[in-house]
């Protein structure tokens, strides 16, 4: 079985992918997840910790 390098990483956009694509990806299954079952339209308001890495890089990263 071949494994390209695509198959292991995703590009994503910002500059620092590993710290966008993550969150997009979550975002992304949140929202399937919601729109899927019909909760999306009870939904209000969403909050989100951000732990490690992602928590401090903060502002230089767009998070």
């Amino acid at each position: 079985m071949k494994t390209s390098l695509f198959d292991l990483f995703r590009i994503g956009i910002g500059p620092s992918s590993s710290h966008t694509v993550g969150p997009m990806r979550a975002g992304l299954e949140f929202v399937t997840a919601v729109g899927t079952n019909g909760t999306i339209r009870e939904v209000r308001r969403v909050t989100i910790d951000l732990y490690g890495s992602l928590a401090l890089t903060g502002v230089g990263h767009g998070t």
